[in-house]
């Protein structure tokens, strides 16, 4: 029954789109049910997690086909550990798109359409297959691509089709590269591909196949030069969409990234050197991009391509302990961008605007807010003890022991024009006066919300708040399983044996 809980993450989420299918025409009946399955969610992905930490790598082979010709669906603390924290962000987003999102968008299949961008990233992160793989980016694109477009502004269809037309392209060259592995293997099973790859002779060939996959990846993580996509397109949808991207479509990239090139494609030296200079070049444009900005969901947009780069610069090391960096690093990147845009959301009924000009005066007129609004915000910049700090010390250390000192650098440098930028947010809409906001007809604003209204944008916001303030002040649980996910990473026959049925013999 253990291995069959693998693919109950997609099965779930794949039942509840299709039943709200039947509900088309009926917003409030959609809500309750995009709710209640999203905390189904939560639950199949503890059970699912709580499986694979106390049983080991679980894997199941659909349609009773032995690997490696079947297609292998296969569980680790990895991919369990993002399926909880997906679900999680997903029940916040439920209850958050119940005010944010307006009934005549709902009626055009929104929620129906936010489970199945769920159901294709639970499948992402749970399959062996990179056919399988493409396939599951191909449901997220497509499905990203509706919720962009939901409502049908100008602005919407610009970004939509800039992300449309770059992600097509990223997938392109991705299937490329599964063809050219296809050439040389015969196989397209990773942990087939994990035990083939190191023994073909021409290694200079596999180490370029392996940066076909990198750009395939970077543009949906957003990295240098191929992230001007994303703060083209991430600021254009309501709040609630933004930050189901912000959160989790480019992590889906840095997921794949550290997939592909721990499992089947062991970075060589010179790879090595051309990862560093991406993520070191992706943390500084990132981070002056964010700097200039004037409105503040672009700012956060430009923050998530300058805090991808810490996660491709521990990858890029490629050791252990920088792994368990970039690990961390992604767990607290999905719960902290997703509440920066839930943020933004409020700020936009808050002052009519999402304009820093336009802001001012909030720790004044809403103190208790603030105090909410300040946890992500400071936790982003890596204030201890908050979340972001404590992977910057295993980066930190991964690149001074491995005598990197420019992507120390790079860290430090990052850590700090973060610093300067949560600092002129805070000025700008905290601290600052602003004078009396011109109030736009016909638009609704945060202090005329009824409280079950107020209660629809607060409430999902405090829930990963407290998931944040649980990692900050609880560091040592995320630790214990990032240190985990780094072992079962960096060696490859726990995923092998796995997926093949080969029991493992526990040395005493």
């Amino acid at each position: 029954m253990s291995e069959h809980l693998t693919i109950y993450p997609i099965i779930i989420h794949l039942l509840i789109a299709i039943l709200l299918l039947f509900f088309w025409m009926k917003p409030k009946i959609q809500r309750y049910i995009s709710i209640f399955g999203s905390a189904l969610g939560i639950v199949i992905a503890v059970l699912l997690f709580q499986c694979v930490w106390d049983d080991g790598i679980q894997s199941i082979q659909l349609g009773n086909w032995e690997a490696p010709f079947g297609i292998s669906m296969v569980a680790d603390t990895l991919a369990v550990s993002l399926i909880v924290l997906t679900n999680i962000v997903a029940f916040a987003l439920s209850i958050y798109s119940t005010k944010n999102m307006v009934s005549s968008r709902v009626k055009f299949g929104y929620y129906s359409i936010f489970h199945f961008l769920i159901m294709g990233l639970s499948g992402a992160f749970l399959t062996g297959d990179l056919f399988n793989l493409y396939v599951w980016f191909e449901v997220i694109i497509i499905s990203s691509f509706v919720l962009l477009t939901i409502g049908g502004r100008k602005i919407q269809i610009e970004g939509a089709v800039k992300y449309f037309t770059l992600n097509m392209i990223s997938s392109i060259i991705f299937l490329t590269g599964i063809a050219m592995v296809y050439g040389v293997t015969g196989s397209l099973n990773m942990a087939e591909l994990s035990r083939i790859i190191p023994e073909i002779e021409n290694q200079g060939l596999i180490q370029t196949i392996s940066l076909v996959f990198f750009i395939g990846f970077g543009v949906k993580s957003g990295v240098f030069p191929l992230y001007f996509w994303l703060p083209a397109s991430y600021h254009t949808p309501p709040t609630a969409v933004s930050a189901l991207f912000a959160g989790l479509l480019t992590k889906v990239g840095i997921y794949a990234m550290l997939r592909v090139f721990t499992l089947i494609f062991p970075l060589g030296e010179v790879n090595q050197i051309i990862l560093m200079v991406i993520a070191g070049l992706t943390m500084f444009f990132g981070g002056i991009g964010a700097l200039v900005q004037k409105d503040i969901l672009r700012l956060f947009s430009y923050l998530i391509i300058c805090h991808i780069g810490f996660m491709v610069g521990g990858l890029s090391l490629f050791t252990e302990v920088a792994i368990v960096g970039a690990v961390m690093y992604m767990f607290h990147d999905i719960i902290v961008k997703a509440t920066l845009f839930m943020l933004g959301g409020v700020m936009l009924r808050i002052f009519g605007s999402t304009k820093m000009r336009d802001m001012g005066g909030l720790m004044d007129n809403y103190p208790k807010l603030s105090v909410l609004f300040a946890i992500p915000l400071f936790a982003l910049v890596g204030i201890p003890p908050l979340s972001g700090f404590w992977p910057k010390i295993s980066l930190f250390s991964a690149s001074y022991s491995a005598g990197e000192m420019a992507m120390l650098v790079m860290f430090i440098f990052t850590s700090l024009i973060t610093l300067i930028i949560i600092a002129k947010v805070w000025n700008k809409t905290f601290s600052e006066k602003v004078d009396i906001i011109e109030r736009k007809p016909d638009f609704k604003y945060f202090e005329d919300f009824s409280w079950s209204e107020k209660a629809a944008y607060i409430v999902p916001i405090a829930l990963l708040v407290g998931v944040t303030l649980y990692y900050s002040f609880f560091a040592e649980h995320f630790q214990l399983v990032a240190e985990r996910i780094g072992e079962e990473l960096m060696n490859t026959e726990h995923y092998y044996n796995a997926v093949f049925g080969i029991k493992e013999v526990t040395k005493l």
